[in-house]
């Protein structure tokens, strides 16, 4: 993988691959909480690829984030945020997690009060 090995120790990368949702919207997430990171892609970069499989049983599984020495396996962002706060604290300095659309949307559902016709 391209890139300063200290760098990424302290740093927060997410392995992604092109046409993967998943990975877009934790991509979208992350840029607007504020969250410090590098992207690579894993069909681009076969190492990336290998470590991604090293992590999740041998599968190409993404998103996954190396957060310092902490790996996550399609995480949610509240895992994130967690994890960087103890292993990439400057990497989330600045970090402010919004809630999700879904749960935004959930939340207006669920204090709605149903009316009868």
């Amino acid at each position: 993988m391209a890139g300063n090995t200290a760098e990424r120790r302290e740093g927060i990368t997410m392995f992604w691959r092109p046409g993967c949702g998943f990975c877009a919207a934790l991509r979208a997430r992350m840029r607007a909480a504020g969250v410090v990171f590098d992207e690579v892609n894993i069909w681009d970069d076969p190492e990336a690829a290998a470590f991604v499989r090293s992590a999740a049983a041998g599968n190409e599984t993404v998103p996954t984030v190396r957060i310092g020495t902490a790996t996550l396996v399609n995480p949610s962002m509240r895992a994130v945020i967690e994890t960087a706060r103890t292993h990439a604290p400057a990497a989330v300095a600045d970090a402010v997690e919004r809630p999700s659309p879904l749960g935004v949307l959930r939340a207006m559902l669920g204090r709605r009060k149903a009316v009868m016709p």
